[in-house]
C-alpha cells in the first residue's frame, strides 16, 4: 500500500451494521411533519379561498389561486431538498435530491408564470379593463412590486441552471446566480401572506409563516452553521499532495476528532479550501480511502481551471468540509457477493469500498476497473495489495475488453450477477452504458447502487 496518510492495513474503521442501519432509517420527524402540514395547508386553503371569492369566481381566478398555492408549496419543497438535512442526504442520496430539485424548480417557475398571467387576466376580466391597465393596477397592490422582482430573480436563476446555460458559464457564476433564489423567496413572501389566498385567515397565515421559518432554519442549520462548527472542531488541513497519475493527485487531509463525522467509504464531502482563490467554492469529492480518526484522503483529476489549481495547494492549507454526504455505502448491501465497477477517476469511492466492505468466508468481492490502458490505472499498487491481503478479486477492463459493454461477456465473467449487489461510479457516459449492460444481463434495478451526477 502506498505510504502516507492513507490508513495502514487493518486500521480502517468499519461502521457497525446496526449503526449503519439506524442511520439509513433515521427520519427527521420535524421535517416530515412540516412538509405534510404545508401540503395539507395548501390543499385546505383552496376551498376556503374559493368560498370567499363567491359563486362568480371565474376559471381564470381558480387557475390563479391553485397555481399560486402550488408554487408556494413547491418553493418550500425546493428549499427542503437542498437544505442538506442528514435524513435526506443519507437516506435518499444527494444525486436523487439534485434531480428532484431540478425537475421541481422548472415546474415552480412555470407555476409562478401561470399564476401571474392568470391573476392579471382575471383582474382585467372582473374590472372590464384592458391588459395594460390591469397590469398597472395589480402592480400597485401591496407587496406585488417586490414579488415581481422576486419572480424575475427566479427566472434568472432558472435560466442559469438550464443545461445549455450551465455549459457556457463558470461554476462560480452559476452558484452566485442560484443563490438569488433565497432573495427571490424573501421578496415574494410578503405577497404570499397578503394575497387573497391567505389574507383574512390568520391561522393559515401563521401556519404558512411557521412552515417557511422552519425550512429556512434547516437551511441555516445545515448549510451555514454546521460547516462552521465542523471547521472549528476538526481543524482540517492539507498534509500532502501526492501525484497518482497523469493530471491526478491525492490530497491527504489531517484533522482532529474525525471519528465524530461518522464518515464511511463511498461517501463524499464538499471541500472548501480556504485560500484566496478557492474559499468561495465547495468541491464535491469522494473519499478515496477509508477515513481514520485523524486523516482522510480525496483524489482530484484536473478537469478545469479550478481542479487544476487544487493540484498545487500549499501544504497546511486550511479546509472547511461539509459532510459526509451520500448513501452509496456498505449499508446498502443486501447480498453476500458484491461487484464493484469503476471507470477512470470513478475508482475513488470504489477503492475505499474495496478496502472496507466486510467479506466473510465464502463471500466474493470483485472489482472491475475500466481504464484506457495500464498506465491510466490509478492506485494500482494499493488495489493489488488490498486484493492480496483480503483475498478478494481485482480485474482491469482495458480498451477492447467487452466485459462492461457486452452483457454476454459480463455474465461469462460474473455468472451470478443477478444475485449480487453492484456498486458503480464513473463518468455519465460510462455509467449509462454499463447500466444498460447490467440491465440486459439480468441485474435487478434495486441491486445497483450509484450516485448519478452529470
Amino acid at each position: 500500500m502506498t505510504a502516507g496518510l492513507a490508513p495502514e492495513p487493518g486500521t480502517a474503521r468499519r461502521p457497525s451494521p446496526v449503526t449503519a442501519t439506524r442511520r439509513r432509517t433515521v427520519i427527521d420527524r420535524a421535517t416530515a411533519l412540516t412538509v405534510a402540514a404545508i401540503g395539507a395547508l395548501t390543499v385546505a386553503t383552496w376551498p376556503i379561498a374559493l368560498a370567499t371569492l363567491g359563486p362568480a369566481v371565474s376559471l381564470l381566478g381558480i387557475i390563479a389561486h391553485v397555481s399560486g398555492m402550488l408554487a408556494g408549496f413547491g418553493v418550500l419543497v425546493l428549499l427542503l431538498l437542498m437544505a442538506r438535512t442528514p435524513a435526506l442526504e443519507l437516506g435518499v442520496g444527494a444525486d436523487v435530491l439534485a434531480r428532484w430539485h431540478a425537475f421541481l424548480g422548472r415546474n415552480v417557475i412555470a407555476l409562478v408564470g401561470v399564476h401571474g398571467i392568470a391573476a392579471t387576466a382575471a383582474w382585467a376580466q372582473a374590472t372590464g379593463t384592458g391588459p395594460l391597465t390591469a397590469i398597472a393596477t395589480v402592480m400597485a397592490m401591496p407587496w406585488l412590486p417586490a414579488a415581481t422582482v422576486g419572480t424575475v430573480l427566479m427566472v434568472v436563476a432558472g435560466i442559469a441552471s438550464a443545461r445549455a446555460a450551465r455549459r457556457r458559464i463558470r461554476h462560480e457564476t452559476w452558484h452566485a446566480l442560484h443563490l438569488l433564489m433565497y432573495l427571490a423567496v424573501a421578496l415574494s413572501f410578503g405577497h404570499m401572506l397578503a394575497g387573497p389566498d391567505l389574507a383574512g385567515f390568520p391561522v393559515l397565515q401563521i401556519g404558512w409563516a411557521l412552515a417557511y421559518m422552519h425550512v429556512f432554519a434547516l437551511v441555516l442549520r445545515y448549510r451555514v452553521i454546521a460547516p462552521i462548527q465542523q471547521a472549528t472542531r476538526h481543524r482540517l488541513r492539507v498534509a500532502e499532495i501526492r501525484p497518482e497519475g497523469p493530471g491526478v493527485v491525492s490530497i491527504h487531509v489531517t484533522g482532529r476528532h474525525l471519528h465524530e463525522l461518522d464518515a464511511e467509504s463511498g461517501q463524499f464531502f464538499r471541500w472548501r479550501f480556504l485560500t484566496r482563490h478557492h474559499w468561495r467554492n465547495a468541491h464535491p469529492f469522494s473519499l478515496s480511502a477509508p477515513p481514520t480518526s485523524t486523516s482522510m484522503r480525496l483524489t482530484v483529476k484536473a478537469l478545469g481551471d479550478g481542479t487544476q489549481q487544487l493540484q498545487r495547494l500549499p501544504v497546511g492549507t486550511r479546509i472547511a468540509a461539509e459532510g459526509p454526504y451520500g448513501a452509496v455505502t456498505a449499508a446498502r448491501r443486501t447480498h453476500r457477493n458484491v461487484l464493484l465497477i469503476a471507470g477512470g477517476v470513478g475508482i475513488t469511492p470504489m477503492r475505499a469500498l474495496f478496502e472496507s466492505l466486510p467479506v466473510a468466508p465464502g463471500e466474493d468481492l470483485l472489482l472491475l476497473y475500466r481504464a484506457r490502458n495500464r498506465a491510466d490505472v490509478l492506485f494500482a499498487d494499493e488495489l493489488e495489495d488490498i486484493a492480496a491481503r483480503r483475498g478478494i478479486r481485482l480485474s482491469y477492463v482495458l480498451t477492447g475488453d467487452p466485459r462492461l459493454s457486452d452483457p454476454h461477456a459480463l455474465l461469462h465473467a460474473v455468472p451470478d450477477l443477478a444475485d449480487r449487489d453492484v456498486y458503480m461510479c464513473g463518468s455519465p457516459g460510462f455509467t449509462a452504458a454499463v447500466r444498460t449492460c447490467l440491465r440486459e444481463g439480468g441485474l435487478p434495478a434495486g441491486q445497483l447502487h450509484e450516485e448519478r451526477f452529470a
